[in-house]
């Protein structure tokens, strides 16, 4: 939160309550987070059905399957996780 200023710089009143983005360090580990455990479960749920293509179709659709539910399903939820983090160590 800012209060008007004197010049054309805004003069910061308090420390906002929301916090930045993640560092590349906490982002690496956030995806990690989510690509890891995303690519054991596809494979051990489709398994025997990725065994019989080869490398790189088996590789194509696991990326084609864990992508949309790392992008759209867990990153956010470890987005809100860490934002809750941060605001409650805080106050």
């Amino acid at each position: 939160m800012t209060t008007p200023s004197l010049g054309s710089k805004p003069i910061p009143t308090s420390q906002s309550a929301t916090p930045g983005p993640p560092s590349k360090h906490q982002l690496a580990l956030m995806i990690w987070l989510a690509v890891f455990p995303t690519l054991t479960a596809l494979n051990l749920v489709l398994g025997d059905w990725l065994g019989t293509l080869t490398p790189v179709v088996r590789t194509f659709v696991l990326a084609t399957i864990a992508v949309p539910i790392v992008i759209y399903g867990l990153m956010p939820q470890l987005h809100r996780l860490r934002r809750r983090l941060l605001t409650r160590n805080h106050h």
